[in-house]
């Protein structure tokens, strides 16, 4: 009964913090109030106020740092990248679909943004992601074929899909598509597989969705990106079924 009493007060004193550091305007890396004048703020005990640091750092959205004191985090997507990964890796080995999810959420996102970027990417930028893919086709002709090892092509991949965003201004985008990736590589790591098209393959598609962007044709760059994916989604499948 003690436990059930609990947890109702850590819930509620972790929302004060968080409604705290919300009316103060305080940011990443900003010191919080010590424990005491937030028992003294809140009317809890010592106890129940460090429960609920402990709970809100798990989020990342304070920083304890012991010695120093709590300061407020930089609420980043690593609790949603830590369960996924569990989440995935739990139903990995009953088959392809916890894996196929997360591509196809990602797959979803992707092509719900490239829409938008047909109309906003500037020539700059489309020079930027043709360079890119450009070194991306280099690296696969040097023979650069073991995606799970080869940092340098994964980087490159990563350094597209992170390039082809930034004409909207968004920085969830990124970081987003930076929590799928790692989820996807933690679970294919764990798996001792890669689930990746060759790098040959992987170039041509994000060639094609430059293509299609130069010519400011959405549809086209929204089709590009559903192959790049799918293709992706049935390797996959293939992978786990030990096929391919």
């Amino acid at each position: 009964m003690r436990r059930m009493s609990e947890e109702p007060r850590t819930s509620r004193i972790r929302r004060e913090v968080v409604q705290l550091i919300l009316d103060r305007g305080l940011t990443a890396g900003a010191p919080l109030p010590t424990e005491t004048e937030l028992t003294r703020t809140l009317g809890v005990s010592r106890n129940s106020v460090r429960e609920a640091l402990k709970a809100l750092q798990a989020l990342d959205i304070v920083e304890i740092r012991h010695g120093h004191g709590t300061y407020v985090g930089r609420a980043s997507l690593t609790p949603l990248v830590d369960g996924l990964t569990f989440r995935t890796l739990t139903r990995h080995a009953d088959g392809p679909g916890a894996l196929a999810e997360i591509l196809q959420v990602r797959e979803v996102l992707e092509a719900g943004l490239i829409h938008r970027v047909a109309a906003t990417v500037t020539e700059a930028e489309l020079d930027e992601l043709e360079e890119v893919v450009t070194r991306m086709e280099a690296a696969a002709r040097a023979g650069e074929e073991a995606r799970g090892t080869d940092r340098s092509f994964a980087d490159l991949d990563r350094a597209f899909h992170e390039a082809l965003y930034a004409s909207l201004g968004n920085d969830l985008v990124p970081q987003l598509l930076a929590a799928f990736r790692t989820v996807i590589r933690q679970v294919s790591g764990a798996g001792g597989r890669s689930h990746d098209p060759s790098p040959r393959t992987t170039a041509r598609r994000h060639r094609a969705v430059v293509t299609a962007l130069r010519a400011r044709d959405a549809e086209g760059a929204q089709r590009a990106m559903a192959v790049h994916f799918r293709g992706a989604g049935a390797r996959t499948a293939r992978r786990s079924r030990g096929v391919g």
